[in-house]
């Protein structure tokens, strides 16, 4: 049985329930009566597991949290009200003043900017790199360094890391290793392959249907033995895995990320993302072969498009190797101009304009006068930011009709 077939049984099965309501009860309420001093108590020091306060958790959230965790194959997970929330989340639980972070491969415009601007406003710093820029990585490191970032899929520019060559890397030198999953669930293991957190804008393909905000980090467990966040570099960790254990990453990010910063999933967020959940295994394969469909007739019709499936990638062979169940929903197309892909986007009947990605339906966007548009010809140009750069996120729609489409909003 393949993982998607799989997922198709997890997920519906462990979402709905076999008694009483059938989809999952949301608990729509910031705060939770604790009845005694003594409960109270308990719940605050963590030795009573009920609800504390719904900046901390809450019980429809934390259904999702743990659906998402076995997804992943980690101990636990903290969902939270974005995308950005989770990574700031995963990020902030980690570093302090002084620390340094190893940022890999092309990156989303949001996750860029938290690296390069803000977190540099409070003393951390960024060292930016190709995903195959193996031996600057290595040499980079030193005993600030906390994190090693990247994204499964560089978003826009559609380069692959070899993510276990890279958390060999940071198993090696005692350095957390942090993945953003957004666009590949179930396509990609990040922590089978060697990570230590994965994060999601569960807003994207998760949910599907543009509904829900909503970001999610998964933890994997601390090991009973040696550990590379037992070490000397993570010696704030020491108290929590004396309390936790194996659990260890999970209160600590909520009390070094969520409870201060205050990156909160809401209850009504989770339960339609659960919902889009319940859907994924279905929708993920079809996409996945759309993208390749739609990537290899475009291309072969003269545009210029961006994926790993074309031979002409520089990572076409890991991604016949290391992502057999496709890398997501988003391909590029390069108009060369930026007066061309504005009228191609004006005459495409299909393609949504906006933001999003991993949406059901098709959706499209000019990088460098929206996300991008802020950023400096020298960033632009190392994230894959060229002037006509359209980035295409392939939704549900019979492929041979997103073709004829594009091709005639091309001519």
């Amino acid at each position: 049985m393949n993982k998607f077939e799989n997922y198709c049984t997890k997920f519906v099965q462990s979402i709905g329930s076999k008694e009483g309501a059938v989809s999952p009860a949301v608990v729509s309420s910031a705060s939770f009566s604790y009845g005694s001093p003594e409960t109270a108590e308990g719940i605050f020091n963590g030795s009573v597991k009920k609800p504390l306060y719904s900046r901390m958790g809450n019980p429809t959230t934390a259904k999702l949290e743990s659906i998402i965790a076995e997804m992943d194959g980690g101990i636990g997970a903290v969902a939270t009200s974005s995308g950005m929330g989770a990574t700031t989340l995963a990020v902030m639980s980690l570093v302090s003043q002084g620390d340094e972070i190893i940022s890999i491969g092309g990156l989303f415009g949001g996750t860029y900017s938290l690296f390069d601007e803000t977190l540099s406003r409070f003393g951390i710093k960024t060292h930016f790199f190709d995903v195959d820029e193996f031996e600057n990585i290595e040499n980079t490191i030193n005993d600030n360094t906390k994190i090693i970032f990247l994204e499964s899929v560089g978003n826009p520019n559609m380069r692959l890391p070899d993510i276990e060559k890279i958390a060999n890397i940071a198993k090696e030198k005692n350095i957390a290793l942090i993945v953003d999953n957004t666009i590949t669930p179930l396509s990609v293991s990040p922590l089978a392959l060697g990570a230590d957190i994965t994060v999601y804008s569960t807003t994207k393909i998760i949910s599907g249907n543009s509904s829900a905000l909503g970001g999610c980090v998964v933890f994997r467990a601390i090991n009973e033995n040696d550990d590379k966040f037992k070490t000397k570099r993570y010696a704030f960790l020491a108290k929590f895995i004396k309390g936790a254990g194996k659990m260890a990453l999970i209160p600590n990010a909520k009390k070094r990320a969520l409870r201060d910063f205050g990156m909160s999933a809401n209850a009504h967020a989770s339960y339609q993302t659960m919902l889009g959940l319940e859907t994924l295994a279905l929708r993920l394969p079809r996409i996945v072969k759309n993208v390749e469909i739609i990537a290899l007739e475009l291309s072969k019709n003269g545009l210029h498009v961006n994926h790993p499936c074309l031979e002409s990638h520089p990572h076409h062979t890991r991604y016949k190797e290391d992502f057999q169940y496709g890398c997501g929903t988003l391909l590029t197309i390069d108009m060369q101009t930026k007066e061309r892909a504005y009228d191609f986007l004006r005459k495409t009947k299909l393609a949504t304009i906006t933001a999003n990605i991993g949406d059901s339906r098709t959706l499209a966007l000019h990088m460098a006068s929206t996300i991008y548009s802020d950023f400096d010809e020298d960033t632009r140009k190392f994230l894959g930011i060229t002037d006509g750069l359209i980035r295409i996120s392939i939704g549900l729609e019979n492929p041979q009709e997103i073709i004829e489409d594009f091709l005639k909003a091309a001519k």
